[in-house]
């Protein structure tokens, strides 16, 4: 079993900048890939981001050059830097955690982002 804890989100003026993060405890040793992802009410989960163990990203095309992943592998956290927010990107933003071997994901508990002015 894999637990994350989320953290960072909030309110944001249109332009401004959040930082989430998320920091994995449990069996967190095998191969993995982390990420986050986003849902708005009714729509499907979203992929924004994920980052191997390796430090390889991977980004939504309405993510790049606004949204930043990155990951301290001591810390076992990763971090979404979001930059120049809109109104589109408010959503519920989930960590998730996926053992590569079993394609097993875990999930956090989200965390709530609002763009409005």
């Amino acid at each position: 079993q894999v637990q994350l804890v989320e953290s960072g989100g909030g309110l944001v003026q249109p332009g401004g900048s959040l930082r989430l993060s998320c920091t994995a405890s449990g069996n967190i040793f095998m191969t993995n890939v982390m990420g986050w992802y986003r849902q708005v009410p009714g729509k499907q989960r979203d992929l924004v981001a994920t980052i191997t163990s390796g430090g390889i990203t991977n980004y939504a095309d309405s993510m790049k050059g606004r949204f930043t992943i990155s990951r301290n592998k001591t810390k076992n956290t990763v971090y979404l830097q979001m930059n120049s927010l809109q109104v589109e990107d408010t959503a519920v933003y989930y960590c998730n955690f996926r053992v590569v071997t079993f394609s097993v994901d875990y999930w956090g508990q989200g965390t709530q982002v609002t763009v409005s002015s």
